[in-house]
């Protein structure tokens, strides 16, 4: 075991959200084992492999020939809403991101077979497909689910813990990475923030495995919602589901249809509605504030990053 292995945890099954938050935001990751049935990944394995079978090869520097990555996971199998709703996971996924936005969303679900040689995937930082970065706030949480093995000779995932805190390093020593090996059912988390990569597949068999991608709202997310699960795909979900895939406006007024939630579009047709506005409390009484006179030219907003109510003077 290196020095890295050392500051990975690998928490019981029963290890609740906050636990799990608490040492993402500590080390950057975190393995949570037994966090859903085996046979869950079996059944979700078994819906998956017809479209593993048809998918070609991915192309790029970054995705490498040697992997078949596929999208919109949800629609392909009735099992993935207790990958992504996994009561602790999420619950760690909501303290950690529900701070720095009014809703979260899901960022990209992916499907993805490493095939055996090939290069491994350059390290890197999923929060730098966005340019800009505020300092201690996460844009983002993956969550791996291995659907075969995950070991060190077939490529598992490589992360860096502690890497989150120091984000002004492009590349870090190979000494402090650590393949992190993991079976059908654990779910590793880490941070947009922390620095991983894939490994190389130096085995005869390829492994597979998904992830789970979560960001704040008021991001565009990698995978645009409304195309990969147009409404009628979406009225299937269960509304927890289809908020998180994009059947949810973010206040203020972000990602609306026509003026009003798009959720509205997964209900049967009726009367058409005007625009309504959906804005956070704050801002409400802002405008209550103006409406009544009590604000005036120059008046501060308050320090909090995100606030529009003014400052007591």
């Amino acid at each position: 075991m290196n020095a890295a292995a050392s500051r990975l945890p690998t928490p019981s099954r029963n290890v609740d959200g906050g636990a799990i938050a608490s040492e993402l935001l500590d080390r950057g990751v975190c393995l949570v084992r037994s966090a859903v049935r085996e046979d869950l990944v079996q059944a979700l394995s078994r819906d998956f492999a017809p479209t593993f079978a048809a998918t070609p090869r991915s192309t790029g520097v970054f995705y490498g020939g040697n992997t078949k990555r596929f999208h919109s996971l949800l629609r392909r199998s009735p099992h993935m809403a207790a990958f992504v709703l996994q009561e602790a996971i999420f619950e760690a996924v909501t303290a950690i991101l529900g701070p720095h936005c009014d809703t979260i969303q899901l960022n990209l679900t992916q499907a993805i077979e490493l095939l055996p040689g090939g290069m491994a995937q350059p390290p890197h930082r999923d929060q730098d497909m966005w340019p800009l970065q505020h300092p201690g706030v996460e844009y983002l949480i993956n969550v791996m689910w291995p659907l075969t093995p995950y070991r060190a000779e077939n490529g598992t995932t490589i992360v860096w813990p502690g890497s989150h805190r120091r984000q002004q390093e492009i590349v870090m020593s190979d000494d402090e990475a650590l393949p992190v090996e993991m079976d059908p059912g654990d779910a590793l988390l880490f941070l947009g923030s922390t620095l991983h990569c894939g490994g190389v597949n130096r085995t005869q068999t390829s492994r597979r495995g998904m992830i789970v991608s979560y960001s704040l709202g008021w991001l565009k997310p990698y995978e645009l919602p409304w195309l990969a699960y147009p409404p009628h795909v979406a009225s299937t979900f269960h509304p927890d589901l289809a908020a998180l895939a994009g059947y949810r406006a973010h206040r203020p007024n972000l990602g609306t249809y026509e003026g009003r939630c798009p959720s509205a579009t997964l209900q049967p047709a009726g009367d058409e509605l005007g625009a309504i506005d959906a804005l956070r409390p704050e801002q409400e009484r802002l405008i209550a504030l103006y409406r009544e006179g009590a604000l005036q030219p120059g008046t501060p907003l308050a320090a909090r990053p995100g606030s529009a109510v003014p400052a007591k003077t």
